[in-house]
């Protein structure tokens, strides 16, 4: 009796951690940074499920997964090669905003808004570079 306890108890505590992280951020997390789109509905009835039997998490499932637009299907080719985005970089190492907006739009046929506040920006510097034992290469 005790051993089918903690299986359950087991089970349990698997699926509300699964449902903490989201499911389509688990299960397609190559679909993240998507801004919009179609909802996948396979993604969203397991949200859903979360929300049947623990109120909670599936409601954190759902904004995890809007947040990161996992939850949208891809539009078919939604990535560029990195050799191609390499012709954004100025010679000083820094991102050419219009070229890459003309890249992007080139390889992907979308006019996609750079500008967005949803967007998220990462800035570095040498010594982060460093830190991580890499050599800036622009």
């Amino acid at each position: 009796m005790r051993t089918c306890h903690q299986i359950v108890s087991g089970v349990l505590a698997a699926t509300l951690l699964a449902q903490l992280a989201g499911c389509g951020t688990l299960f397609y997390p190559e679909r993240r940074g998507q801004l919009n789109g179609q909802i996948d509905p396979a993604i969203a009835a397991l949200d859903a499920i979360g929300i049947l039997f623990y109120v909670i998490p599936g409601l954190i499932a759902f904004a995890v997964d809007f947040g990161t637009g996992a939850i949208y299907l891809p539009e078919g080719r939604y990535s560029v090669a990195p050799e191609r985005l390499q012709d954004a970089l100025g010679s000083d190492g820094r991102v050419d905003h219009v070229r890459l907006r003309a890249i992007l739009q080139e390889e992907l046929a979308r006019d996609l808004p750079l500008d967005d506040p949803r967007l998220i920006r990462h800035s570095g510097n040498l010594e982060q570079l460093a830190a991580y034992g890499l050599r800036p290469s622009a």
